[in-house]
């Protein structure tokens, strides 16, 4: 208890970090158990309701309840954010890490194309590349995987360089280790603490790029709830009835700044550049 307590008051970011998104995720994930009513629901009865007892968030204006809209939402933008992250993760690793060790063509290759991808704007090829799919949440997930992939691949390409010459790497060859070995049990362990740090901070910037995707439309459609896709709805009600906007932007606002002061806690903890 007092190791804990010790823990917690000299990292209080982390803490209030995690413990943030580990509601988040225990909301997602008990949203049925946690939602006061259905959030496809209309009620015409209770149309643009404030907060109150019976509706914490208050209503829309078919009288959906907004608090169970934005529980449900937390499902959505946590499983874009995470799907994304970890597809794009698994790519970059993969085309970074391949193209670092072998050199040469291949190098020159996936770079090349790795450059092709970071030249354009992440959320204008998100939006283009989502016009070409059907709407939905697979659809949403592929075009981020798309857009998020190559800042993974260059960050891995760049340690596997720094990597692949040192001395244990060296002695592995000498033993006679297979490349693949060498990549996957020298090189690997030695990016997984760059790689909980990058993907980390990536959820936020995946959840804040579905909700972007979901404001105009090109993301998971009506009635299905998602926080951006409730902002763009109601955001003319902004003067009148401003529960409706801002209910599940302070959602979207909370969610990412935890994944990010998360972000930034690990990289102190686990960056040995910041610990000299």
């Amino acid at each position: 208890m007092k190791q804990a307590f010790v823990f917690i008051r000299r990292n209080p970011a982390l803490c209030a970090s995690a413990l943030i998104l580990a509601l988040l995720g225990a909301a997602a994930l008990c949203a049925p158990l946690i939602a006061p009513f259905d959030p496809l629901a209309i009620n015409l009865n209770a149309v643009k309701q404030g907060p109150c007892s019976t509706y914490l968030f208050g209503t829309d204006t078919l009288g959906r309840d907004i608090f169970s809209r934005v529980v449900y939402g937390a499902r959505t933008s946590l499983a874009i954010g995470l799907s994304a992250t970890a597809l794009s993760l698994v790519i970059g690793l993969l085309a970074g890490m391949l193209g670092g060790y072998a050199g040469g063509r291949l190098d020159m290759g996936i770079t090349m194309v790795t450059d092709l991808f970071l030249a354009f704007p992440s959320l204008l090829l998100a939006i283009a590349i989502s016009v070409l799919l059907p709407p939905g949440l697979l659809s949403v997930t592929l075009a981020l995987c798309l857009v998020g992939w190559a800042s993974f691949a260059r960050l891995f390409r760049a340690m596997t360089i720094s990597l692949k010459e040192r001395s244990f790497v060296e002695a592995a060859r000498a033993m006679g280790c297979s490349h693949l070995r060498i990549m996957a049990r020298h090189l690997l362990p030695h990016c997984l603490p760059v790689v909980m740090i990058a993907a980390t901070i990536k959820v936020g910037g995946f959840i804040l790029a579905e909700s972007a995707l979901s404001f105009l439309g090109l993301g998971i459609q009506p009635p299905e709830p998602t926080w951006g896709a409730m902002i763009s709805l109601h955001r003319n009600y902004l003067p009148s009835a401003a529960w409706m906007v801002l209910f599940p932007g302070c959602a979207i606002a909370l969610t990412v700044f935890a994944f990010n002061i998360l972000g930034d806690c690990l990289r102190d903890k686990l960056d040995p550049a910041l610990r000299l």
